[in-house]
């Protein structure tokens, strides 16, 4: 096993009240694995993933983290995470070592883009150029873990696949393992093998990609493949949703925290003393066909 994240507990204290964004997350990544983090914004996916890489301040982190894997990030917003004032080679050679110009131009190829990019700033180049700019970074510490964190945002579709290939044939070739954090189901059936979803600091639902899609158990995972727009639906057929919002870190709600936008919770939900969503053992015909 490559890495092991037992009980991962994240909490601020902020303008006098707790936050506890992420509550208990355990999950597992085996060796040149493919594992998606899964659920809607707010949940605590890019925390728990930035927790494990100790890239998160000012917080009280607790639980077991086993292993010690050289973990690289693609964040979501590459625009946002590259520096508008230096040129892309500039930043891939921070990643490296000082001045080895041969391995950006390397690298640079390794993704797809020729060396001149190298010589370019940010705002110059696509949106995609940005993102394989970003991939290229993640590739110099040559890390066993790729942490791939929402990285087709702000993409249009073709470039979405272009980039998305390109992970899964680098990770395929050196050998690495990848988490994917994403809230697209379609992504998250091409490219992992193992998922977990999340909802409210939690991981309410876990295993195969192919079991959870097609037999899934708790009424958020249910809720979230129903949302997803199907091709053979009738044009005017209204789209699915999951009511209400992800409720605020320092306001859990007692009991199942996804009770209230539930439509089969019932006062066992509610209880302080809850456990087991009793409709993770209900026979669930929900499928979800790709």
């Amino acid at each position: 096993m490559l890495l092991k994240v037992e009980h991962l507990r994240v909490a601020f204290h902020l303008e006098g009240r707790l936050s506890v964004p992420v509550r208990d997350v355990s999950f597992e990544i085996p060796e040149n694995g493919r594992v998606a983090l899964v659920g809607e914004s707010g949940c605590g996916k890019s925390l728990s993933a930035l927790s494990i890489g100790g890239l998160v301040d000012r917080a009280d982190i607790s639980g077991r983290i086993t292993g010690s894997p050289r973990i690289s990030y693609i964040f979501q917003n590459p625009m946002q995470s590259l520096n508008p004032v230096m040129r892309a080679g500039a930043q891939i050679e921070e990643a490296v070592r000082a001045g080895e110009r041969a391995e950006v131009a390397a690298l640079l190829e390794s993704v797809g883009l020729p060396r001149e990019t190298a010589r370019k700033y940010p705002c110059q180049l696509s949106g995609g150029q940005q993102q394989r700019v970003m991939i290229a970074m993640a590739l110099a510490a040559a890390p066993d873990l790729l942490v791939a964190d929402e990285p087709t945002t702000a993409l249009d579709v073709t470039t979405q696949k272009e980039v998305l290939d390109l992970v899964d044939r680098i990770a395929d070739e050196r050998g690495m393992a990848v988490l994917f954090i994403t809230h697209n189901l379609g992504l998250v059936a091409e490219h992992s093998k193992l998922m977990n979803v999340m909802y409210a600091g939690e991981i309410v639902e876990r295993g195969p990609v192919a079991e959870v899609l097609a037999h899934p158990r708790h009424p958020y995972t249910r809720g979230l493949i129903a949302a997803v727009p199907r091709l053979d639906a009738p044009k005017d057929a209204p789209l699915a949703d999951i009511p209400g919002t992800v409720p605020a870190p320092w306001d859990w709600p007692v009991g199942c925290a996804f009770h209230p936008r539930c439509a089969m919770a019932d006062e066992t939900c509610t209880s302080p003393s809850f456990k087991t969503c009793r409709a993770m053992f209900a026979v669930s015909g929900a499928g979800f066909n790709l």
